[in-house]
């Protein structure tokens, strides 16, 4: 599990059939205290996530697991951040 932020969102005319009705998001993970790296990633959105929040993101497995064995993903995003709690 990696705190990111999200930077955007991704259109896409096709995609694989399982993915529909999900968004696709743009996220830069934070690579130490506060500081995000330049790199961006494609996120499968699974919480409802919007751009400039601080979200939770998963790869691998655990994000097949977290939305549904059968979506092609290997990137979800699973959980918003408050950062206004301490």
């Amino acid at each position: 599990m990696q705190i990111a932020k999200v930077v955007g969102h991704v259109v896409s005319t096709q995609k694989d059939p399982k993915l529909v009705g999900y968004k696709l998001l743009t996220v830069a993970p934070m690579i130490r205290d506060g500081v995000f790296g330049e790199s961006l990633f494609v996120a499968v959105d699974a919480v409802g996530a919007g751009t400039g929040e601080l979200v939770l993101i998963v790869s691998g497995s655990a994000a097949r697991c977290a939305l549904d064995n059968t979506i092609p993903a290997d990137l979800a995003i699973v959980g918003i951040l408050d950062p206004q709690v301490p």
